[in-house]
């Protein structure tokens, strides 16, 4: 961001209640944490439920900020001290649309390619993975880890320069109209929808319910320049092109599949096939380029390796024949089959940014997984344990599992499952299924923590689970010393839940 004092007043409309020395002066960088604050920055003063960011407006200017937005009035020493450092301070009525308002009118100082996705799981993954492919070729901005909402999308595009060659947008949502509301401020140009699962379930009611309000995200792209990006794995993928009228509006889709199952026929001489008549042999998506994995398989550590391949996107050099068929091999330091698609959805956009594959294919490898997500750590007793403690659904949960009795373990598994939240009605049955899922799983021992995780415990004793391996437990305390007694050298454990678990205090305490 960079905006003078003039611009910012105008943009959310305020009025200054501390006038600026220069209103011409640039202000670059905002946060509404006073300690995030640097020098040049705009300081916004949100009131929470536990604290008033109006208590340390005069905390932010001390650490250098050039203007800060309030919606209430300051005392007369803070105000003193924006004169004393040439600060403004700008009142407006609601900080929080201010926020947004800002970056409504940001949005239209950015020249570079505005890239958002959305869906069930995998999407700060897969923001990540196509950040770091980005990278290989052009100047990216992306959102910071999951900040997905009304706040951290708006400060996504402030964050971006004019001159940002792409800017990617992660958005969460958790009802209807949603992500519409958000599109109207990112406009974004291409959309990529990782998949449609049952988180939000309790909200929305269906998966066919949270697959429209999917949909929003395509439906906002312009006609006849957007590109939508689509999981033909997904069994919605086909309905989403569809309710957002991807061909009628001249749409570009570009179709993904991680599976290793793909089947896309790339039929012809390579360099004859135009990217408007790439078919789908295994789901109804319109026309267009693809990228899929071939020969994927796990390495000891749950890593995987398989062949990159694209087909339908223009040469990048002038030895390549256009629209050819390529082919790279890749293995990604991420673990997880599962990943494998968020990866081929990364290809997708870095190959019609026209970056080549090999280079695609080396970004992807050197991507990293953010903290409590498939994060493998090592604790002083010799065993290992795989932090997977900051979020969870029922598809994230049996991807989970399913990468951690594929990882090379000298001694037993232990699975720390607790609840996963925002299934409503459906929670129940959600549970059980998991607990049916662990029951097949090569796991030593089962610790289910929380009054939902009750029911993972249930649906694993009901599938034959041996009882001895099921463990129940209330507290974080339980757990640990449960797993202080029973953890040996060689061992491996699993923490998986939604984060409102607090199950990082496990991980924590088997650290230390």
């Amino acid at each position: 961001m960079r905006l003078n004092h003039k611009q910012i007043a105008a943009y959310t409309g305020g009025s200054f209640v501390v006038d600026p020395i220069d209103a011409t002066e640039l202000v670059c960088g905002i946060s509404w944490d006073s300690r995030e604050i640097e020098p040049g920055w705009l300081y916004v003063a949100l009131a929470g439920e536990r604290v008033d960011g109006h208590d340390f407006v005069a905390a932010a200017l001390r650490a250098g900020a050039r203007a800060a937005l309030v919606c209430d009035a300051l005392d007369r020493e803070t105000r003193l001290l924006a004169r004393e450092m040439g600060a403004s301070v700008i009142e407006v009525p609601n900080t929080y649309s201010a926020v947004t308002d800002l970056a409504r009118e940001w949005r239209g100082h950015l020249r570079g390619r505005i890239v958002a996705l959305t869906g069930s799981t995998g999407k700060t993954t897969t923001k990540n993975l196509v950040r770091d492919v980005v990278r290989a070729g052009r100047s990216v901005v992306a959102t910071k880890a999951n900040q997905n909402n009304e706040l951290g999308v708006p400060r996504t595009l402030l964050a971006a320069d004019p001159e940002t060659s792409c800017v990617v947008v992660e958005m969460g949502m958790r009802g209807s109209g949603q992500i519409a509301q958000l599109c109207e401020v990112v406009r974004p140009e291409w959309g990529i929808v990782t998949n449609v699962g049952e988180s939000h379930i309790e909200l929305l009611g269906s998966r066919e319910n949270i697959a429209r309000a999917k949909a929003e995200l395509l439906e906002a792209l312009p006609a006849g320049t957007g590109r939508a990006f689509l999981n033909a794995a997904d069994d919605f993928a086909a309905s989403i092109a569809a309710r957002a009228g991807l061909s009628e509006r001249a749409v570009a889709c570009v179709a993904y599949d991680g599976s290793g199952h793909a089947a896309f026929s790339c039929t012809g001489h390579a360099h004859e096939v135009p990217a408007a008549v790439l078919a789908s042999d295994n789901v109804d998506l319109p026309a267009g380029p693809r990228v899929w994995a071939e020969d994927v398989e796990l390495d000891g550590e749950g890593r995987p390796r398989f062949t990159l391949c694209a087909c339908g996107f223009a040469a990048t050099s002038a030895s390549e024949p256009a629209f050819a068929v390529e082919r790279a091999t890749c293995h990604l330091s991420l673990r997880g089959l599962h990943n494998v698609g968020n990866a081929c959805a990364a290809a997708a956009v870095g190959r019609s940014l026209c970056i080549g594959l090999d280079a695609i294919a080396g970004a992807l490898a050197s991507s990293v997984p953010e903290s409590g997500r498939q994060e493998v750590l090592a604790a002083r007793g010799g065993f290992s344990i795989v932090n997977d403690a900051y979020n969870a659904n029922p598809d994230s949960m049996r991807a989970s599992l399913a990468t951690f009795c594929a990882l090379d373990v000298p001694g037993r598994r232990v699975a720390v499952l607790g609840d996963m939240g925002e299934l409503g009605d459906f929670a129940p049955a959600c549970h059980r299924g998991i607990g049916e899922v662990a029951a097949g799983l090569p796991l030593d021992l089962l610790i289910c923590v929380g009054e939902l995780s009750r029911g993972i415990a249930q649906g694993a004793l009901d599938a034959g689970m041996d009882p001895a391996r099921v463990m129940r437990a209330d507290t974080v305390a339980e757990v640990l010393e449960e797993l202080d007694v029973y953890l040996e050298k060689g061992d491996a454990v699993l923490v998986k839940a939604s984060h409102f678990m607090g199950l990082t205090r496990v991980v924590e305490g088997l650290v230390d």
